[in-house]
């Protein structure tokens, strides 16, 4: 893929880092409103080409994929516009603001037959894939915790009343968009969508800053926790009667695991043997796109499009309404 990238923060670099491990990839473009800004990411990578006009960047033949990592509320425009210029997509978590524009999207990709993607790790990690697989043998399941806690950087200037665009509804940001949307891939990943959903959140001007999102299928209790302004111990926990699988850390990368059988045996998923998450998943791509795989791909849209029902049902619950949901 010869890539052209939308947005110059943090998260582009990490990514770009692990996608160019790839011999497939090239990074060909930057964009962004000023030059300034993108002069370091081109200088560290060697990108000759910067854009300060979108259009124009969609209009580089040499580029046949675009990555999104705009602010949030600009994810569904941004993959829209790409699409249309008949570029394959890769939007950065969360997908978009709402299910309306996840099923527009998803629509436009099958009708170019352009690839897209959520840059989601969670879901494409080996870790995760072997518990998935093993999940039978606690089964059946009955209650699954996840804890997903970062104090931001930006949540300081927020309290000073400054307006970072992850903490405004303007932008669809909050701790269930960038925090809690990794708890949720790993949760529908295992169980696919839930009977009921509610989130206890803590609202700060309209927008959550952590919150408790609890799932419901039935028979099986799921409680999910991301926190944006505050610090805590991160795991992934699935009980069951026979017995519970730990994940240490994060669900975003679900590192090394344990499966405690009532037996007394002990079963370690420790499968990744790469340290970047965004390497599995860029790996997934390339090889989607290189064997012309619409099937899996359109599986893995169906699966972000489950997981933006939920947000969606969350954001109704806690009372949280972006300006994209006004639209």
């Amino acid at each position: 893929m010869k890539i052209g990238t939308i947005g110059t923060g943090s998260i582009t670099d990490w990514v770009m880092g692990q996608l160019l491990e790839y011999e497939e990839n090239e990074y060909v473009a930057i964009y962004s409103r000023k030059q300034e800004t993108a002069q370091t990411l081109a200088e560290k990578y060697h990108v000759e080409k910067i854009y300060t006009d979108l259009d124009e960047m969609l209009k580089d033949d040499e580029i046949d994929c675009i990555y999104v990592a705009s602010p949030n509320s600009l994810h569904y425009e941004h993959a829209k516009k790409a699409m249309l210029a008949n570029k394959n997509v890769i939007v950065e978590k969360p997908f978009c603001s709402n299910v309306q524009e996840c099923e527009e999207l998803i629509a436009l990709c099958k009708e170019t037959k352009c690839f897209l993607f959520e840059a989601i790790t969670t879901v494409y990690n080996p870790n995760f894939l072997a518990i998935k697989e093993k999940l039978k043998e606690i089964s059946p399941i009955k209650v699954i915790e996840c804890n997903m806690s970062q104090y931001s950087r930006k949540y300081d200037a927020f309290l000073e009343g400054k307006k970072p665009n992850v903490f405004t509804l303007t932008f669809s940001g909050g701790a269930l968009m960038d925090i809690n949307v990794y708890n949720l891939h790993f949760v529908i990943g295992l169980l696919g969508v839930p009977q009921n959903v509610h989130y206890e959140a803590n609202i700060k001007e309209g927008i959550d800053t952590s919150g408790v999102l609890c799932l419901n299928y039935g028979d099986i209790s799921v409680s999910c926790v991301g926190s944006k302004d505050n610090i805590g111990v991160n795991f992934c926990q699935i009980q069951g009667e026979k017995g519970y699988i730990y994940v240490e850390g994060a669900s975003s990368l679900t590192k090394k695991a344990v499966m405690h059988l009532r037996n007394g045996e002990e079963v370690v998923f420790d499968d990744q043997k790469h340290d970047g998450a965004h390497y599995y998943y860029g790996g997934a791509m390339v090889k989607m796109i290189k064997e012309q795989d619409y099937e899996s791909c359109y599986k893995m849209l169906e699966h972000s499009l489950n997981v933006m029902k939920v947000i969606d049902m969350a954001k109704k619950s806690a009372g949280i309404v972006f300006d994209a949901d006004r639209k």
